[in-house]
C-alpha cells in the first residue's frame, strides 16, 4: 500500500489499508516474517513504518515485546488507540531505541518511501542485537502488471508510478544493501499478490493513473466485468547482524 504520510490520515485510505491487511496473503507475509525473525519468546522487535499497529500487536500475541515506529504522527495516534502497545513517532533513519536494544528488525512495505535506505539499515544493525535479524519485506513497483486495453501505455505508468516513489525498485536491491550494512547470511524470497477486485487496489490504480481518468474507469470497467487483473510482486529478504 501507499502511505498517506499525512497529519490526517483519511477515512477512505485507512478503511482500505484494513481491507487489505486482512486479506490471507496478507496475514500470512506477516506470520512468514514473524518466522524469519525467530525473536525467543519476550524477545524485543522494533516495526519500523508500523501503520495502524496490526503487526505489533499480532507480535505481542506471539509472546513477544515489540515497539512500532512510524514518521506518520496520525497512524501513530491510530495504532496508539486501537492496540495500547509501545508506539512512537520517528523516522527509519533515527529510532528511539538504545543500541543492540532489539532481537529484530521489521520493515513491511516501507523501503520504497525512504529517501536514505542505506542509512535506514545502518539504524537497523545499530539497535540490533550481534545475531538478530533484520526482515525487509516491499513491493518491487517497478514490475506491477496490470491487464489493460493499451499495453504500452500501462507500462508506462507503472514505470513513472515506480520513478516518483523514493524507492520503487529498491525491493531488489535488499541483498546488497543487508550485506552492506553489516548484515549476513541473506535470503530471499518471493512471493505475489494477486488482485481481481476493483476495491483493494483502488489505492494502486489511482496512483498509477496520475490522472488519467479515462484509463481508472477502464480498471473499474474490468472489475464489473470480472476481468481486472493486478499482479504485484512482492519480494522479503533477512539478514542476520554480525
Amino acid at each position: 500500500m501507499l502511505s498517506s504520510m499525512t497529519d490526517e490520515t483519511p477515512p477512505a485510505y485507512l478503511a482500505a489499508l484494513d481491507r487489505f491487511e486482512t486479506l490471507p496473503t496478507a496475514v500470512a507475509l506477516r506470520a512468514r516474517i514473524t518466522d524469519l525473525l525467530a525473536v525467543p519468546a519476550g524477545g524485543g522487535v522494533v516495526d519500523v513504518g508500523c501503520g495502524a499497529g496490526r503487526a505489533v500487536d499480532e507480535l505481542a500475541a506471539a509472546g513477544l515485546a515489540p515497539c512500532g515506529v512510524d514518521a506518520d504522527p496520525a497512524m501513530v495516534r491510530i495504532a496508539r488507540s486501537r492496540y495500547g502497545h509501545d508506539f512512537r513517532v520517528a523516522d527509519a533513519t533515527a529510532l528511539p531505541l538504545a543500541d543492540a536494544s532489539v532481537a529484530g528488525y521489521r520493515a513491511e512495505k516501507v523501503f520504497h518511501e525512504l529517501p536514505d535506505p542505506g542509512a535506514a539499515l545502518a539504524e537497523a544493525y545499530r539497535v540490533v542485537v550481534p545475531g538478530g535479524r533484520a526482515v525487509l519485506a516491499s513491493q518491487d513497483w517497478d514490475l506491477i502488471g496490470v491487464a489493460a486495453d493499451d499495453v504500452a501505455a500501462t507500462r508506462a505508468k507503472v514505470h513513472a508510478l515506480a520513478d516518483r516513489l523514493p524507492g520503487g525498485s529498491v525491493a531488489r536491491r535488499f541483498p546488497e544493501l543487508l550485506a552492506r550494512n553489516g548484515f549476513g547470511d541473506v535470503r530471499v524470497v518471493a512471493s505475489a499478490g494477486v488482485f481481481t477486485g476493483y476495491e483493494m487496489v483502488e489505492p494502486v490504480l489511482t496512483a498509477l493513473a496520475g490522472g488519467d481518468d479515462g484509463w481508472l474507469a477502464e480498471q473499474r470497467r474490468r472489475s464489473a466485468e470480472g476481468t481486472l487483473l493486478v499482479v504485484v510482486p512482492l519480494l522479503v529478504a533477512v539478514g542476520v547482524r554480525r
